[in-house]
């Protein structure tokens, strides 16, 4: 999240998630709640692509409370280096432009659902030629993460400091 675009104690204002298969996650993980003079401004929470070319891709998602995908980040993976690595930001050679930019402040408005995929499965997102099923992975999941992250806002922002959300 940008500095000032909240004001509160951004680890202070967390609960735990119970597992969220949607989000590919099996076990309790936190997500964090920022706001700015008491309203809601974003929610970061991780999520994981179980379908990276060599496993799982672990990822942190900063959701805006208007809907928009702020930032989707690669925290571990073990796509192959040079060629699926760019899914890192750190390991992307476009150092201008990062791929994994290309989702900052999207929405379902501005991209619709069916259209969050890499562009060679018709989609609206780029890919690297010879290295898809890293975008693919990350792509699909950043998409699933934003759409429960906006089908569940209302009932996160709601929850008390340190409290659970158990659905689904």
């Amino acid at each position: 999240l940008p500095p000032g675009a909240y004001d509160n104690d951004l680890m202070a204002d967390a609960i735990t998630l119970a597992p969220q298969p949607a989000l590919g996650l099996d076990e309790d993980t936190r997500l964090w709640r920022a706001r700015r003079n008491g309203v809601p401004v974003a929610l970061v929470l991780e999520a994981a692509a179980r379908d990276g070319y060599s496993g799982r891709i672990a990822l942190i998602v900063a959701v805006g409370a208007d809907g928009r995908l702020l930032a989707l980040r690669v925290t571990t993976h073990k796509e192959t280096p040079g060629l699926g690595d760019y899914i890192d930001p750190k390991k992307d050679r476009n150092k201008a432009r990062p791929w994994i930019t290309q989702f900052n402040a999207l929405g379902f408005t501005e991209v619709p659902r069916e259209k969050w995929r890499v562009k060679k499965d018709g989609g609206r997102f780029d890919q690297m030629s010879g290295a898809t099923i890293s975008a693919r992975a990350v792509t699909n999941a950043g998409g699933r993460a934003l759409a429960w992250a906006v089908e569940h806002r209302e009932r996160l922002f709601a929850l008390p400091h340190n409290g659970r959300f158990e659905g689904k």
